[in-house]
Parts: C-alpha cells; sequence; structure tokens
C-alpha cells in the first residue's frame, strides 16, 4: 500500500543515502507516488525525468506538471521555473527506484526475495523456486513471461521492471497476503540501476554466455553488471547461490569467498545431481542434498532443466525449507510456457517450443533434444534484429552441426530486413558440408512445413520466441505465438498431443 510522504522527508532520505546532490524547493508538498512516464502521471505524483538515448525526460516535465505532477526528479536545474519542488540527483533512473520503496513501505524488508540472474535458465528457475516456496506460503513472480503479485497475472513487457514498477508490484504483494517473492535479475535492469531499493535473502546465478554483447560491449563488462546483484543488493545473511559448472560462475564465488554451490559436474558443489535418465516426458535424477540422496521426478525435459532444478533447490534450502517441500514443488511445478513447451503428437512426431535465443542456449536445447529424438531433429529458428550481429553466423554453424534439417525463418526483426539476417545465418550453415536447410520466411508457416515433414521418431525444435505473444517489426508489435502456431497445425491435421 503507498504511503504518500512529505516532499522533505524524501529528500532527506535521499540525502542519507547519498543520492541527493541539490534541490529546489518551492513548498514542502506530499508525494503519492512516483512516474517516469509523462502519459501516466496523476495528481500528488513525482515525475521522474531519465536521460534517454531517444528521448529525454526533461523534455516532459512541463507536461507532466500540467497532468498533476506536484514535484520533478532530475539530472540539473533547469525546470525550477515549473513552480514545483525539484530534486536534483546524479542518476534519475537509479534514485526514482528508492523513492518507491520509500512511498510503498521497504516492501522487499517484508517479502523472503529471491533473485536469479544469469543468460539462460532464469524463467525456469524463477518457475522451480516459485513452485517450491508455494508449498509453504503465497508468492509472487516478476520475470520474462509474467508479473504475478499474489493474485493477479499480467503480461511482462520486459525481463526486469523499472524501479517503481518493481515497488508498486512488491508492495501489491504485500498488501496481497504474499510472503515471498522471486524475480529475474537482467543484466539490463542490474545495470541501469532498476533493482535500486530492492534487496534479497538469496541471490542465484545460473550461468554466463555470449549475449547482450551489443549493450555491454564484452564478456567482462557483462560478467560486472550481474555481479553487482551480489555485491550490493543481498540483505545481511543473505546467501549467494551459484552455478559451478560454469567458469563465470567459479569466479563470482572465489570473488564474494563464499555461498552455496551447485553444479552436475562438478564434485564438489554442495548441491548435485547424480543418475540422470532423460526422457521424452521428463527427467529423473537423485537430487543430492545437504548430504541427502533424493530422488526427483521432473516433469521437464532436457539435461540443463537439472541444472535450473539444483539452483532452485539450493536457493530454497538456504531459506530452511523442507526437502519434502523442495521435492513437491520440483515434481509438481507447472508448465513454464515457452520453455521446453512439448507436444507429443499421436503417431510419433515431438514439437518443443523453447525461448533459446543464444549460441548456448540454442546448443544445450538441441542437444536436449536429440538425447531423446529417435529419429531425425529438425530446427526451426531466426534471429532478432539490431542485436548481437555474431550469433547469427555462429548459430547458423551450430545448428546445422547438431540438426538434420534446419528451416529458417525470421523472429523479431525489428528494423532490419528478415532476409537480411536469415543472409548472416546461412554465412554459418554454409561452413557445415552437405548442411540440409530450407528459408522459409514467414515463421507460422515455417512451422507448419517442418511439421509436415515429420515422420514418427522425429522432433521438430522451434526456438527463438518461446513465449512471445508477437512480432516485432518496425516497430509494430504484429499478434502471434509459436505454440499456437503449433495447435492450429495440429488441429487442421486431426491430430492430437499429450
Amino acid at each position: 500500500m503507498l504511503i504518500p510522504k512529505k516532499i522533505s522527508f524524501i529528500r532527506e532520505e535521499l540525502k542519507k543515502r547519498g543520492l541527493l546532490k541539490g534541490f529546489v524547493d518551492s513548498d514542502d508538498r506530499e508525494i503519492s507516488k512516483v512516474f517516469f512516464d509523462s502519459r501516466r502521471v496523476k495528481n500528488g505524483g513525482l515525475f521522474c525525468c531519465i536521460p534517454g538515448s531517444n528521448k529525454d525526460g526533461h523534455s516532459f516535465a512541463s507536461d507532466a506538471v500540467e497532468a498533476g505532477a506536484v514535484a520533478l526528479m532530475c539530472s540539473n536545474s533547469t525546470e525550477k521555473e515549473l513552480g514545483v519542488p525539484v530534486l536534483i540527483v546524479d542518476d534519475v533512473r537509479r534514485s526514482m527506484g528508492v523513492v518507491s520503496s520509500i512511498l510503498n513501505g521497504d516492501p522487499s524488508s517484508k517479502l523472503k526475495m529471491i533473485a536469479v540472474t544469469g543468460t539462460n535458465g532464469k524463467s525456469t528457475t524463477t518457475y522451480m523456486i516459485r513452485s517450491i516456496m508455494s508449498q509453504r506460503f503465497k508468492t509472487g513472480l516478476l520475470g520474462t513471461i509474467e508479473y504475478h503479485d499474489g493474485d493477479r497475472s499480467f503480461l511482462a513487457d520486459r525481463t526486469t521492471p523499472e524501479g517503481p514498477d518493481i515497488q508498486d508490484f512488491l508492495g501489491s504483494m504485500v498488501s496481497n497476503g504474499c510472503e515471498g517473492c522471486v524475480m529475474e535479475a537482467s543484466s539490463h535492469g542490474l545495470s541501469q540501476g532498476r533493482l535500486e531499493g530492492v534487496s534479497f535473502d538469496v541471490a542465484v546465478f545460473t550461468n554466463l554466455t555470449q549475449e547482450h554483447l551489443d549493450y555491454h560491449g564484452d564478456m567482462s563488462s557483462y560478467f560486472e553488471a550481474k555481479a553487482v546483484l551480489f555485491e550490493k543488493h543481498i540483505k545481511n545473511k543473505g546467501s549467494a547461490v551459484i552455478n559451478v559448472d560454469d567458469p563465470y560462475g567459479k569466479t563470482l564465488l572465489s570473488r564474494l569467498g563464499s555461498g552455496i554451490s551447485f553444479g552436475i559436474d562438478c564434485d564438489d558443489a554442495l548441491v548435485s545431481a547424480k543418475n540422470i535418465v532423460l526422457g521424452v516426458d521428463g527427467v529423473i535424477f537423485d537430487l543430492i542434498l545437504d548430504g541427502s540422496v533424493l530422488p526427483v521426478k521432473l516433469p521437464m525435459v532436457g539435461r540443463y532443466n537439472v541444472q535450473n532444478a539444483l539452483g532452485a533447490a539450493a536457493a530454497c534450502m538456504s531459506l530452511g525449507f523442507s526437502q519434502e517441500e523442495i521435492i513437491l514443488g520440483l515434481e509438481g511445478m507447472p508448465v513454464v510456457p515457452g520453455r521446453m513447451e512439448r507436444f507429443v503428437f499421436q503417431g510419433g512426431i515431438c514439437a518443443v517450443v523453447d525461448y533459446a535465443h543464444s549460441p548456448d542456449a540454442l546448443e544445450n536445447l538441441l542437444k536436449s533434444a536429440r538425447e531423446f529424438c529417435p529419429g531425425r531433429l529438425i530446427s526451426v529458428f531466426g534471429l532478432g534484429g539490431e542485436r548481437f550481429r555474431g550469433n547469427r553466423w555462429t548459430m547458423g554453424e551450430l545448428a546445422a552441426r547438431m540438426a538434420d534439417h534446419i528451416v529458417l525463418t525470421m523472429d523479431n526483426p525489428r528494423g532490419e530486413e528478415p532476409e537480411d539476417i536469415v543472409k548472416d545465418i546461412l554465412l554459418g550453415v554454409e561452413k557445415v558440408p552437405d548442411a540440409s536447410f530450407q528459408v522459409v520466411i514467414d515463421r507460422e508457416k515455417a512451422i507448419r512445413t517442418a511439421l509436415d515433414m515429420g515422420q514418427p521418431g522425429d522432433v521438430v525444435v522451434i526456438s527463438g520466441k518461446g513465449p512471445e505473444s508477437y512480432i516485432l517489426i518496425k516497430g509494430e508489435k504484429i499478434p502471434y505465438s509459436d505454440s499456437q502456431a503449433v495447435r492450429t497445425w495440429a488441429a487442421d491435421n486431426k491430430r492430437s498431443w499429450r
């Protein structure tokens, strides 16, 4: 529940935290909510002027005041002529989350908070953790697929929301009776300060592979963005849970000096797995947890989902959840939309929809599918426009080596031409002698083409978009879903699935 505060109170709190650079007061007004979009401003709001690469929030300050903003947060004092108090800070984006936390009563201090960061596995791991935590109490969720405040689900528009939105969701979770929250922490969110004002009882590191280099520049900077979660946002006596199968995980654990390690291939990990049996209907393995050997039947396919389960188990163990609660949570977890989502059709064809959109993720996905594929492995994928270009030929070569046939298509081309993206992917495909491939730019047609050619025992892997409900073309979101495309094909061909 939002608790209005006087501008003088907010000013002093920012000063205590070393965030305040200066201020211009006209009177001591009461702030009821934080806004960073002038179109959403309501009476009593603090409007935060975020300097952006395309638009500068300072340009919209007058619009915000006209809409009812009673104060501004700026990186300079140029807006003082508008006649409202101005808080001047070095970094508006970081500071606005802190103010929103104050207005919401510091909600992260009232919840058992778990954050998951890494290149791959964040969404699945958060769903696993939430399933375990829900054995004991109501738990909220913030991530790539959805935001859930304990009572209602909202379609997510980014992995880690802006600071005020995070705080408002956490405040709603507390009001709705949640005792816990699990969320994904993206490298963008961490580096931009969207998590300021949020602290965690547990932070989980899944892995780090080549992605987002168009933003971070290099792997070292990407790693440093992830490390912020562990070095700045963990509560006193909080825990770091780290995948030591990953080399960056080992580096992070060494840097922190302590933490709870997990891994499949690391014998000295505190939480590990043995006797893994993979199948089309899930994975059976022994969970080695706190010295106990616990049989688990995970309703998800893929060896890497065992690794995600280890991270979830280790995180919940650190919060004091029982072995029984952990096993029940893992075995009873719901299907994660667009994460190894399986359609096993009558007649022996299997389709898998997954979000994999980086080289490591695609490799893990195809490797996992091969393990339960007695026939041909058919890969359907494209890559997003205006993203790190080097992944295109890397993933093209990877798919050509691992799959029996490839159907290249569009993903989210954004401002690029889909055909140009496919040409880049083909640079990698053509490095593999006798690679079998075809190009079908229309994504739904590409999926239907792959499914039409499927024979008993074949697995069609559709990757890149996962749960997304649109294709982004030149700024327009066109409604579309990979899973729905598979269901439509099944209905048209009168094929049932399990």
